[in-house]
């Protein structure tokens, strides 16, 4: 296996920093991007190169971007994992909180891509891993611009494969179940604030108390998300889409099996 050049985001923990120590321990060069550039010391201790950046703005996607090539006049790996959550009605919750998701679940993904395809255009070869989750494919209450936001994000991953396979350049899309990580750890806080007063109210309170009960003992490692990841990076023809997680198969199954309005009765049932 030829090591490769690797620019992970959200890199400071879970998810993101799993990947940057995995990716280092299979020989690979990796770069970890965070706002929070103190909590990769592991990942500096382990080989790998952290940057500071904040994916919302411009001039520190170009700096992370430039430095990689920079140093090595490619580029062969992009994992987009840096992600935000909004819990609360579609009613209640503020459009600016919306925007914000979208800037960074979609539109800074879609702005390091297009830093980075100049370089594996010239390659004639990289992969760009994009992690969405099952959210990417149902939908659940009190969570829209979330969700919406992952939808999105599929899709542009689906029309991105299309347009740059024929560079030789692969597309994956991860689809991680519940992982065990702080990305949600305000949720409860924020359904209450959001949505915690007013119609949507014994909806957004059974929601918060489900989120405050511990889900250690199922939820899954980040590692099975890093492992995946690994897998796509190394595969000579990587799968379009990788399962992965406590509940996702199950989840999206059933979304797949069952009619729109009984997947709705489903869920809601228990928070009604």
């Amino acid at each position: 296996m030829t090591a490769k050049i690797c620019l992970v985001t959200g890199a400071s923990s879970g998810i993101g920093q799993a990947t940057a120590l995995e990716l280092l321990r299979a020989g690979h060069t990796v770069y970890g991007a965070a706002r929070r550039v103190h909590r990769m010391a592991a990942i500096r201790e382990a080989g790998g190169h952290p940057l500071q950046a904040d994916v919302t703005k411009e001039e520190d996607l170009q700096r992370a971007v430039g430095a990689v090539l920079d140093e090595h006049r490619r580029i062969d790996v992009l994992v987009n994992n840096a992600g935000t959550v909004v819990h609360g009605s579609v009613e209640d919750t503020p459009l600016a909180l919306a925007r914000e998701a979208f800037e960074v679940n979609v539109l800074a993904p879609a702005r390091l891509v297009q830093l980075v395809l100049p370089a594996m255009r010239r390659q004639g070869s990289g992969t760009i891993v994009n992690v969405s989750s099952i959210g990417g494919e149902i939908a659940l209450p009190l969570g829209a611009w979330y969700y919406a936001s992952k939808h999105a994000l599929e899709a542009f991953s689906d029309t991105l494969r299309m347009e740059t396979g024929q560079f030789g350049i692969d597309v994956v899309v991860i689809q991680p179940g519940i992982i065990r990580t702080d990305f949600e750890s305000g949720t409860a806080r924020q359904l209450r604030e959001i949505s915690g007063d007013g119609p949507y109210r014994p909806m957004a309170e059974a929601m918060a108390r489900a989120a405050e009960t511990p889900m250690g003992e199922y939820a899954s490692d980040p590692g099975v998300v890093a492992t995946a990841i690994r897998e796509a990076v190394e595969s000579d023809r990587p799968r379009t889409r990788y399962v992965m997680g406590w509940q996702a198969e199950a989840l999206l199954d059933l979304n797949r099996s069952l009619p729109d309005r009984e997947f709705d009765a489903r869920i809601i049932g228990p928070l009604t």
